[in-house]
This record gives structure tokens, sequence and C-alpha cells, in this order.
């Protein structure tokens, strides 16, 4: 059960990053996810928020490459994704130095005005830009904010993530990050 919830959430996540549907996911694919979330919040690449979320996927896409023993320009399969997602950042020592800046830089995009609280309406843009389905977006949120606050703190996003691509808990909170599975 847990290797199969761990492997419905990668697949998950590799649907995400490949937008055109291809069957491959490639560099490109990774930071155009990136660049759909920085125009979502009309954030700029070059900005010091926008570069470091550009250069954190980009750091993705070098690790998980180089967990598959390719270079950086080939493209990745979903077989080969799971298989190098799951070395580098499942039960790899990757996720805390080169994932978790990933999701923080994502998280701290989605508090726009800077107040620790990301709200619905940031959330609702996070998951646009991942693809998520609109009607799945309020469901996610209230399953995340589980105290009722009405928000998330970036914390609890950053926390979130780890849940939904690590954690083989089926009843981790963030394995409703991108709604239900």
């Amino acid at each position: 059960m847990a290797i199969d919830l761990l492997n419905h959430k990668l697949d998950r996540a590799f649907d995400h990053i490949d937008a055109t549907g291809n069957g491959v996911v490639e560099r490109e694919d990774l930071l155009g996810l990136g660049a759909r979330i920085l125009v979502g919040f009309g954030e700029s690449p070059t900005s010091v928020t926008g570069a470091s979320l550009v250069d954190s996927f980009d750091g993705i896409w070098a690790t998980l490459s180089e967990a598959l023993e390719r270079d950086g320009d080939s493209g990745i399969t979903r077989p080969d994704f799971l298989r190098g997602m799951t070395a580098a950042f499942v039960t790899g020592d990757r996720y805390d130095p080169v994932f978790k800046p990933a999701t923080l830089a994502v998280a701290e995009l989605c508090d726009a005005d800077g107040d620790g609280r990301i709200g619905p309406a940031e959330f609702r843009t996070m998951l646009c830009a991942f693809g998520v389905a609109y009607d799945d977006v309020d469901e996610a949120f209230d399953r995340l904010d589980r105290a009722g606050r009405g928000a998330l703190t970036v914390d609890e996003l950053v926390v979130a993530a780890a849940d939904y691509y690590r954690s083989d808990d089926p009843n981790a909170a963030g394995n409703w990050l991108y709604g239900p599975l």
C-alpha cells in the first residue's frame, strides 16, 4: 500500500510537469511549471524571489538527472521519473538540500503580501499553475487547513509538500496538497 501511494503521488507530480502530455518531461517542462507559478503571482523570473524559484527548480532537474545518470538535456519518461524521484528525494538524501528550497520558494510566492499566511485565493493561484482542477482546490485547502483558520502558514505548506512527496502515511494531510488522490 505504501509504495502504491507514493507511486500514485509521484505519477501525479509527473503529470503536473508534463504539460504537453507527451509522456516525457524535460528541463523546459519543469521550468515551464515554475514560469506558470511566477506568472500567476505576477513575479518576474529575474527578481530575487523569481530567481530563487527558477534556480531551485533547476536544482531539482539536475539532481533528478544525476540520480538517473543522465545529462540534463535528456527527457525523462514516467517510469524513470518515479525511479529518479524515489532515489533522489524519497529514499535518498537530496530532499532537504534540493527539493525543500523549491517548496519554500513556491510557498513564499504564495504569501504574496508577506504576512506569513496563505489564503484560499493565493492557494488557488498556486494550484492552477500545477493544473489542478478548479473544483478540487477548495477541498484541498480545507483539508490542509486543519485548524480551520482560513489560512495556511508558509511552514504548513512546506510540511504539506514534504508529506506529499515523501510520506507513505495514507492519512497525512499533505496527501491533499493537489486535491483528492
